[in-house]
């Protein structure tokens, strides 16, 4: 231990929020996140309530020695933290929006969901991830690419400012003006984590009460139909259009509606930000493939963007692993049905593909850290929610299934898609080469001693909402 006592009861007369320690009855409750399967278990928890209280918990960490982890939803998780001291920001729930300026700012305790519902009464919306359950600041840290990824580009991309508590326990902001420490601005804008504490950020919203989409469910001897039928609509979709599809394999739960439960099916997912005529018209030859069993695809509110992907809101153990593609054409789907399709019997339940491109392609000017920009589309594949698979099964039928469609693998990835890291490279490879020598100076600059260590890679479960 490095820290006495005396010590410690001196840091929780400075903060506001809950100060712990290992084996305090209420540790394991305030460090409990999104995945169940990741322990955490440090040595002190500070639960900060204010942007001070972050700054005292930095201060008390580079006076003893100790590394410091950060914790809002736990979507995003790399690795179990085993000492140390760790940070939860679930607190830091400020929310404000200015709506003649069109931003939101948003406190590092904050979930999208938050931020959508107060938006929308503005009509406005950010450009967000496919949950709405997933914690702003970390998902955008990572880039992001959500429902509107074609149409709008990444989330990072909306980014304006950062506060941060960097590890002299000194408050910045950061932007990409001059005095903004815009090198620091770049890397936050997809880098990802190791720079400091995030306490709050400014998000710029866009003009949005609307979009036609939706998602439609289809049986399985209608899979192959609907994957070739969305892949050649992937080479003419207009750029308002982003769109995914993902080959589920549903428990039979009551849970599960009554229509899906137990089945392996498809789900098409659309989001249009166009007129909806125009939206129908586009989406028309996809909805004639084939009758669909369940879901809906027509006008909503922008509000509800969250229901088209309608992921898991309780937490839960989870494994994943996701990685870019190339291209999309009919021999990637003909390769992906001949591993994942309907008649497999694999412990994948959910397999996904996502059409990229359109605003994804452009960076913003200054640029920023986000791999994985030329990309065409994503694959994700998640495990069944068994730890006792994640270790050597999971990852082995991965590999497979990898292997089969490494044609079309590309060999850069992003960050918040990449999922498992435990295959060597998969952490470098989320940044072209010069990028990340880039962030390693970022870094080194501003935290020259390491103490927010990143990467911690060991088996890795981000979880699907952390996209």
């Amino acid at each position: 231990m490095t820290f006495t006592t005396d010590e410690l009861d001196a840091l929780d007369l400075a903060v506001e929020g809950p100060v712990l320690r290992r084996g305090d009855s209420g540790l394991a409750a305030e460090a409990a996140g999104q995945n169940t399967t990741v322990v955490r278990d440090p040595d002190v928890l500070v639960g900060a309530l204010t942007e001070a209280d972050v700054q005292a918990a930095v201060r008390f960490a580079a006076a003893h020695g100790l590394a410091v982890h950060v914790l809002a939803t736990g979507h995003g998780v790399f690795a179990p933290v085993t000492g140390g001291m760790l940070v939860t920001t679930r607190r830091l729930d400020a929310l404000e929006i200015d709506a003649e300026a069109r931003v939101a700012r948003i406190g590092a305790g904050n979930r999208w969901g938050a931020v959508i519902e107060a938006a929308a009464v503005h009509g406005l919306a950010p450009v967000t991830g496919a949950s709405g359950h997933v914690g702003a600041i970390g998902y955008t840290l990572g880039g992001g690419l959500g429902p509107l990824a074609r149409s709008h580009g990444y989330s990072s991309d909306y980014a304006r400012t950062f506060r941060l508590v960097t590890a002299t326990g000194e408050a910045i902001t950061v932007h990409a003006g001059e005095d903004g420490h815009p090198e620091l601005f770049w890397a936050l804008r997809g880098g990802k984590g190791g720079f400091g504490v995030v306490t709050s950020m400014d998000f710029e919203l866009v003009p949005l009460t609307t979009f036609y989409g939706g998602s439609l469910f289809f049986d399985a001897e209608h899979i192959p139909a609907v994957l070739r039928a969305w892949a050649r609509f992937t080479d003419t979709a207009p750029e308002e259009a982003t769109s995914s599809v993902s080959l589920l394999r549903f428990p039979p739960l009551p849970v599960v509606p009554e229509a899906l439960r137990g089945k392996t099916v498809v789900s098409l997912r659309y989001v249009h930000v166009g007129e909806p005529e125009e939206a129908e018209r586009v989406f028309a030859p996809l909805r004639a493939v084939a009758p669909a069993v369940f879901g809906r695809v027509g006008e909503m509110p922008a509000a509800q963007i969250g229901l088209v992907h309608n992921d898991p809101v309780d937490p839960g153990p989870a494994w994943d692993r996701g990685m870019l593609l190339d291209l999309i054409d009919d021999d990637l789907i003909e390769a992906f049905l001949d591993v994942l399709g309907p008649e497999r019997e694999v412990p994948i339940v959910a397999a996904e593909l996502r059409h990229l491109g359109g605003a994804t392609l452009r960076d913003v000017p200054g640029g920023s850290a986000v791999g994985g920009r030329p990309a065409a589309g994503t694959l994700v594949l998640i495990g069944v929610p068994d730890p006792a698979l994640f270790d050597g099964v999971l990852p082995a039928v991965a590999d497979g299934i990898t292997a089969r469609l490494a044609p079309w693998v590309s060999a850069s990835n992003t960050i918040n898609f990449a999922g498992d890291l435990s295959v060597p490279g998969s952490f470098e490879s989320c940044w072209a080469p010069e990028v990340l020598e880039r962030l390693a100076r970022v870094r080194a600059e501003w935290d020259p001693a390491g103490m927010f260590p990143y990467p911690v890679v060991g088996r890795v479960s981000a979880g699907a909402g952390s996209r």
